[in-house]
């Protein structure tokens, strides 16, 4: 099933973990619809300002498939409204500077980025019907900082 032009409800509910676990990672039709906005409002601009193909690491989760993941209940992915994404070839922290400049997201975190290392860490972006917050943070493994860091 095709959430937009180059995502599909496949791309962002798979994980390799819940598969290994038998955790059922399957959403109700309010956080599929959920899950094709985010693809239309985030991930469809960026495939298309970059030209590059690409598969979120890390879409919807549910709630079990969170809790085993260490994650809190609180995540956006439970709800649908979450997305990580790392690009091939492409630098962690350019891509979450293009966002920060080019789309609205609620919650924009630069994660486990290395300077230098194009290929460290992954960005989270979150996207809210209602109005997004445009938190911008960067996360080092230990603790949250406002902005953007490299």
């Amino acid at each position: 099933m095709h959430l937009s032009d180059h995502f599909t409800l496949r791309e962002m509910t798979k994980s390799a973990y819940a598969l290994r676990h038998d955790i059922d990672n399957t959403p109700s039709k309010q956080i599929i619809q959920r899950l094709s906005v985010l693809a239309s409002a985030i991930l469809e601009p960026i495939r298309k300002h970059f030209g590059l193909p690409f598969s979120p690491t890390s879409a919807y989760r549910s709630l079990d498939l969170n809790r085993a993941l260490g994650s809190g209940d609180s995540s956006q992915h439970i709800r649908g409204e979450a997305v990580d994404i790392v690009l091939p070839g492409i630098s962690t922290y350019d891509l979450a500077l293009w966002i920060s400049k080019n789309l609205t997201c609620d919650q924009l975190i630069l994660e486990f980025y290395q300077a230098g290392d194009v290929k460290s860490g992954w960005v989270h972006c979150s996207y809210v019907q209602t109005a997004q917050r445009r938190q911008l943070l960067t996360y080092n493994g230990v603790s949250y900082e406002n902005g953007l860091t490299a």
